[in-house]
């Protein structure tokens, strides 16, 4: 194992350790592990859904079975040599607040949950690696849409005290637990907020920062942006070490993107703008002299060589961007079923055959907000959008506006929920052993590399952290 390293703070405009040397952070977030989201492991709606309808379905042992066996299994000390073996120096854990505690018994920590994430910090820290402990979902949830586990398309987080004070409890002992695990590079308390009033973020990130402070007043905080990590308004002067996150995903390459430079979704895009977005969102860090870190970004791959060579040249060119920038980064995701995932499970593994029916309809759906488009829904939504936009003009739901409001209600919410126990249903009479079996699809040995996205992520891993690099 390296020799423990000091920790890392803010040093102007980049990070370094305790002697003073600049450190970039590069890698991926960990998603679809300690937070399932349905587009990375193929179940539809949301983690808590699928998670109860699994259990109806498979009773007590086999539920246990599989998902014993899927947390040992999709992360491991082979993920985090792997990482390394990349070049890279971080990974951002995503975590479910489901983990740590009970809704049923609000503030009582589960040992478990700790016990888990300990084992995936110790496992990178044997390799080098960096880790960030990143709060993905809440209680309340802290955004509207199904990767902060909400089945709602409210984020109730912002109107209750009582879900407040359980993120506060649930920081407080995080801080307590990592204090002087230095190879924990710091804690992002919320993934992707959307506060609507844009009032309610900061009064509670100063809440969230004088709880962690209390505790451990040396690891660095990583604050996302409201707006899903795009806007930075509401912030005055920067607070001290403390790393002020963006998130850059680009039009070209989601899933309904064209060639590129092309258009995608009636704008046109190439590298000057994708250049003109990133500058846009880490307006803030560079006029305040503050890190630059991209939380998350990433194309979607499709399957067809061709449109892939598109959706590489979007992520070649954001990460020569950064680059110049000297900005950090850290990919979404690491593993899944074969949209992001530098790794991914074998087509022809037990687990995927199982659940391709419903991995058919979910595509002919759309029900995946991400990963899917609405080709399949058009029919319905188109009409639809038209008749709300005739009805209620001036209607502006936040974040996005009218058009994706009516798609989350209706394909993330309509369509997916009935597909939940459709989905469940696959996996009714699947006993222990083949329940252990079938998650055993996202072990590291088990899965497929995207090497073509290993060599381009290798390729820039290594640029430096630079001073004075920002334009």
């Amino acid at each position: 194992m390296p020799e423990p390293s000091p920790l890392l703070h803010v040093d102007g405009d980049h990070l370094a350790d305790a002697q003073g040397t600049p450190v970039r952070l590069t890698g991926f977030g960990l998603g679809g592990w300690m937070n399932m989201e349905n587009f990375i492991t193929g179940f539809p709606a949301t983690e808590q859904q699928h998670r109860e309808a699994l259990r109806r379905e498979m009773g007590d042992e086999a539920y246990a079975a599989f998902f014993d066996a899927f947390l040992a299994d999709f992360f491991s000390e082979d993920d985090a040599r792997y990482i390394a073996s990349l070049g890279v120096n971080c990974v951002r854990i995503a975590v479910n607040y489901r983990h740590f505690e009970d809704d049923a018994r609000p503030t009582e920590l589960k040992d478990e949950g700790f016990r888990l994430l300990d084992r995936a910090i110790d496992a990178c820290a044997a390799h080098g690696v960096y880790t960030v402990i990143d709060l993905h979902a809440v209680p309340g949830a802290q955004n509207k849409r199904w990767h902060s586990d909400n089945p709602t398309h409210l984020a109730l987080l912002w109107r209750y005290r009582e879900f407040q004070d359980r993120v506060v409890h649930l920081w407080e002992a995080f801080a307590d637990r990592y204090k002087d695990n230095p190879w924990v590079a710091g804690y992002n308390p919320l993934n992707e907020p959307s506060d609507d009033t844009g009032e309610a973020l900061e009064p509670f990130y100063a809440r969230l920062r004088d709880a962690i402070r209390a505790i451990d007043p040396h690891h660095v905080i990583f604050l996302d942006g409201n707006r899903h990590g795009t806007a930075f308004g509401m912030f005055a002067e920067p607070w001290e070490n403390t790393v002020y996150t963006l998130h850059d995903y680009a039009l070209a390459g989601f899933p309904d993107s064209g060639s590129y430079p092309g258009y995608s979704r009636g704008e046109w895009v190439d590298a000057g703008t994708l250049e003109k977005k990133f500058l846009e969102r880490s307006e803030y860090m560079r006029r305040t002299g503050t890190p630059i870190w991209v939380g998350e970004f990433g194309p979607v791959y499709t399957g067809d060589p061709a449109r892939d060579e598109h959706r590489y040249r979007v992520l070649s060119d954001q990460l020569d961007l950064y680059d110049r920038h000297g900005g950090g980064w850290s990919l979404w995701t690491y593993k899944d079923i074969g949209l992001q995932g530098v790794r991914y499970a074998d087509p022809g593994s037990a687990y995927l055959r199982l659940i391709d029916p419903v991995l058919r309809k979910k595509a002919r759906l759309g029900v995946d907000v991400w990963g899917s488009t609405d080709e399949g829904l058009r029919d319905i939504l188109e009409p639809l959008q038209r008749r709300v936009a005739q009805e209620f003009p001036d209607f502006d739901p936040a974040p996005w506006g009218q058009k994706p409001w009516v798609q989350t209600l209706v394909r993330h919410i309509l369509f997916a929920e009935p597909l939940v126990d459709e989905f469940a249903r696959l996996f009714r009479g699947v006993g222990p052993d083949e329940a252990r079996a079938l998650a055993g699809a996202f072990a590291f040995d088990r899965t497929v590399e995207r090497t073509r996205l290993a060599e381009t992520l290798r390729a820039h891993a290594a640029a430096p952290a630079r001073e004075g690099a920002r334009a």
